[in-house]
C-alpha cells in the first residue's frame, strides 16, 4: 500500500518546531485544496468563470479565484503563517507577525481554462520569518526562493494530485477518497536530463528576441538540422498541466520577455508561481533560470514582480541559457541553419 501524505510529512519536515509548522500548515492547504476540488466539480455558480475586477498583476478575477483565495486565506489562519501573500491580493495579508511562516500562493492557476475543463491548480510557497522579518513581516515574502522551506502544487483535473518538495526530492502525491485523504502516487520524481519536447506558445514567435527564434528554429529542424534530431511541441496554457508532464517524461517550458507591451519582463510572477515551481524542478534533478540565470537566486523587487521562466530538463535548460548568452558561439550549428527560420520566408 502506497504511503501517506501525512507519514511523509511526519518523516521528512522533521520534530522540530518549525519542521512541524511546515507540516501542519501543509495539511491545512491540503483541506482547503479538497474543498476547492469539490467546488470545481460541482459546478457550482462559484465554479463559472464569468468575469470580474482586475488583481494586482492586471488579470481579470473570476468567480473561482475569489473563492480560491479565500479558502488559502482561511487555511493559513490557521495555521503558523506570518503573513499571506496572494495574486489575488494587492498587498499582503497580516496575519500573526509573531508566527514563523510566510505563506505565498497562486490561488487558482489557469484560472481562464476553466471553461474548457483543462486541469487547474494552486502554486505554494512557504519561507521562514527571521528576526529580521518582524518589524516588516512583508519583507519575508520577497527573500530568493533558495529559503523556501517548502514548495509544492496541486492540480485539478481527472485527479487531484500535489506535488510536493520539503527539501528533500520532489514527490507526487495522489487525493484518494477512500482513503480521506492524499496517499504517495510517484515516490521520487526524476526529471530526465535529456529530452525532445518543448513547451510554449509559438504564436507570439514574432515578439520573441533572435535568440530565442533561433533555438525553436533548430528544434523545428529537426533530423535534419543542427540537433539532428526530432523534437515535438505541447502547450497546454496551464502552467501547472505543462508542469506536471514534464515532471513525468521530460520536456522544456519556456514563457520568456518578448517585445510586446507589458511583457518585456515576462509574466509569471516570480515569488508565488516561478520560485515554487523551480523548487521543485531543481528537487526533482531539473534546472530552473530567468534563460540566463538561476530563478531561486533572484531577490524579488516586490510582491507581484514578474520574471521569464525557463525550466525542465537540466541539459536543454542550458542549451537555453548558451543560445541566449552567445549563439554565434553554439559551434553545432551548420550555416544552413544559422539564419534559417521555418517561419519566416
Amino acid at each position: 500500500m502506497s504511503s501517506s501524505l501525512d507519514a511523509h510529512l511526519g518523516s521528512e519536515c522533521g520534530s522540530d518546531p518549525i519542521g512541524r509548522q511546515v507540516a501542519d500548515t501543509i495539511r491545512q492547504l491540503c483541506a482547503a485544496s479538497i474543498k476547492l476540488r469539490n467546488t470545481i466539480i460541482s459546478g457550482g455558480v462559484e465554479a463559472r468563470s464569468g468575469g470580474g475586477d482586475t488583481n494586482a498583476g492586471g488579470d481579470v478575477q473570476k468567480p473561482l479565484d475569489i473563492v480560491a483565495d479565500q479558502m488559502f486565506l482561511d487555511a493559513a489562519k490557521a495555521s503558523a503563517i506570518a503573513v499571506y501573500g496572494s495574486e489575488e491580493q494587492d498587498a499582503a495579508v497580516m496575519i500573526d507577525p509573531a508566527a514563523p511562516l510566510a505563506l505565498a500562493i497562486d490561488p487558482l492557476d489557469g484560472s481562464s481554462n476553466i471553461d474548457t475543463n483543462v486541469s487547474i491548480g494552486t502554486i505554494f510557497s512557504l519561507l521562514p520569518v527571521g528576526e529580521e522579518h518582524r518589524s516588516d513581516p512583508t519583507s519575508a515574502l520577497l527573500q530568493p526562493g533558495n529559503r523556501q522551506l517548502a514548495a509544492g502544487f496541486f492540480i485539478y483535473g481527472p485527479q487531484l494530485l500535489l506535488v510536493l518538495s520539503v527539501g528533500k526530492g520532489t514527490r507526487v502525491f495522489l487525493f484518494s477518497p477512500s482513503f480521506g485523504g492524499f496517499v504517495e502516487h510517484i515516490g521520487s520524481v526524476a526529471i530526465p536530463e535529456e529530452t525532445s519536447e518543448f513547451a510554449t506558445n509559438a504564436a507570439n514567435y514574432r515578439h520573441w528576441d533572435p535568440q530565442i527564434r533561433s533555438y525553436i528554429d533548430d528544434c523545428l529542424a529537426g533530423e535534419e538540422g543542427p540537433r539532428e534530431r526530432n523534437f515535438n511541441m505541447r502547450w497546454i496554457a496551464s502552467m501547472v498541466a505543462d508542469c506536471y508532464r514534464i515532471f513525468v517524461r521530460g520536456g522544456i517550458f519556456l514563457y520568456l520577455g518578448d517585445g510586446r507591451k507589458g511583457y518585456t519582463e515576462g509574466r509569471l510572477r516570480l515569488v508565488y508561481e516561478a520560485n515554487p515551481v523551480a523548487f521543485c524542478v531543481e528537487q526533482a534533478g531539473g534546472a530552473a533560470t530567468d534563460g540566463s540565470s538561476r530563478i531561486l537566486d533572484i531577490v524579488p523587487r516586490d510582491l507581484h514582480a514578474r520574471t521569464p521562466l525557463v525550466f525542465g530538463s537540466k541539459h536543454e535548460v542550458d542549451r537555453v541559457a548558451r543560445y541566449v548568452a552567445d549563439p554565434s558561439a553554439l559551434t553545432d550549428r551548420s550555416p544552413l541553419f544559422g539564419k534559417r527560420s521555418l517561419f519566416r520566408t
